[in-house]
């Protein structure tokens, strides 16, 4: 979403930053393994190691260091708003490509692999859809058609430049809305019906025989209960395994992973098993969105690392427990972070009531956290026979 930066205080800058990688190269002339990057630690696995990208920081002259560091430490970028329907169509049928243009050129100049975020998504609509559908001009069987065409002339426009598309992002709704029971939520399953999420991926097969299609959420980590009315990850899983058995191109699942400190979370053992009940479906599967963010007490904010720490601590545990369970999981080709810098973080625009934050691999000053650390730890120490190479995939016809 578009939303507002806030800059953690200096002290907790201060407190935050990591061990630097400093250490000397092998003896051997190569680089030791805490001396490499993120991205090339991530390919002893064949696993893209991926960051959400802000085209504002990018192309800030006055902030080298978010550009350098997106090139260096990332195998795949997302775009983070760019793709996004109010972005590229912000007027009928004139589309503004200019941005994501951009990203997929810094891409390929960098030898990153680009996931398409998002074509179908209930937010970040443009005002003439939402208002043409809530004034009545524009009805039902033209709206399927706007989405037809809209799908169609993205994945085309961008056709043999993407990897992975979120091709539906977040269509079920959670155990707290209203009604709880879980079900197809938003503004197109409340305008077309649940039957949209089957076109869009056909739709958008059509338009690239080879990209890779991904469904999008949260809070599908793990398994709960099992039962459908109620556990979100066992409903999605039902609902993919539905899509296939039709014959509905869907290649994979994405699981956002944005979790927070204050939560109690899962272990690697049960992502781990959602993970592998979803490859048994015979889909891909990737984290796309993840952070692990922690609320900003008056402590916090004052610099107290008797505050600090326990969430830095924290904040790491989750980023291991997610990769690691990505790791295990021959199917699951990439770890996307959804932002890399507290500098340019969404979380404390949206979360403000209370303010949290402290949800990304570096603080605001570009310092490594220790969540950085562990992330390159588990890539470091991941080897046989737990964890192999990636499972190629293939899109499916």
């Amino acid at each position: 979403m578009k939303l507002r930066r806030w800059i953690v205080v200096g002290a907790v800058a201060l407190a935050t930053v990591g061990t630097l990688n400093s250490l000397p190269a092998s003896a051997g002339g190569q680089p030791r393994p805490a001396d490499q990057s993120l991205r090339a630690l991530g390919m002893r696995h064949d696993l893209y190691i991926g960051t959400a990208v802000d085209m504002a920081a990018l192309n800030d002259p006055a902030d080298p260091q978010y550009r350098q560091l997106v090139g260096s430490q990332f195998s795949s970028v997302t775009a983070e708003n760019v793709m996004k329907w109010e972005s590229l169509e912000p007027t009928r049928g004139t589309y503004n490509w200019g941005p994501a243009d951009q990203l997929i050129a810094y891409a390929k100049q960098n030898n990153q692999r680009v996931r398409g975020h998002v074509l179908v998504w209930h937010n970040q609509l443009p005002g003439w859809l939402t208002t043409g559908v809530a004034d009545g001009s524009i009805d039902t069987a033209e709206l399927r058609d706007i989405l037809r065409n809209h799908i169609t002339t993205v994945v085309k426009h961008f056709k043999g430049k993407i990897w992975q598309w979120d091709v539906v992002n977040e269509a079920v709704s959670d155990p707290w809305d209203n009604p709880p029971a879980l079900h197809y939520k938003g503004f197109w399953a409340q305008h077309l019906g649940p039957g949209y999420v089957a076109d869009a991926f056909r739709w958008a097969r059509a338009a690239d025989p080879n990209a890779l299609l991904f469904y999008n959420d949260y809070n599908i980590e793990a398994f709960g209960s099992g039962n459908p009315a109620d556990d979100k990850t066992q409903f999605v899983y039902d609902m993919v395994k539905r899509l296939r058995a039709t014959g509905v191109p869907i290649d994979g699942v994405g699981s956002q992973g944005h979790l927070g400190t204050q939560y109690g979370n899962y272990d690697t053992l049960q992502v781990a098993d959602a993970l592998e009940r979803f490859g048994d479906l015979g889909l891909a599967t990737a984290f796309t969105e993840v952070d692990v963010r922690s609320q900003m007490t008056p402590g916090v904010q004052a610099g107290d690392s008797n505050e600090i720490n326990p969430r830095l601590q924290a904040s790491a545990a989750n980023y291991s427990v997610l990769l690691q369970a990505c790791l295990l999981s021959r199917h699951c080709l990439s770890f996307t972070v959804w932002g890399f810098t507290d500098r340019h973080s969404w979380i404390p625009g949206w979360f403000d009531n209370p303010p949290e934050g402290l949800a990304t691999l570096y603080d605001e000053n570009y310092q490594p956290k220790r969540a950085y650390q562990t992330v390159k730890a588990d890539l470091i120490f991941a080897g046989a026979p737990h964890v192999l190479p990636r499972i190629p995939q293939k899109p499916r016809r």
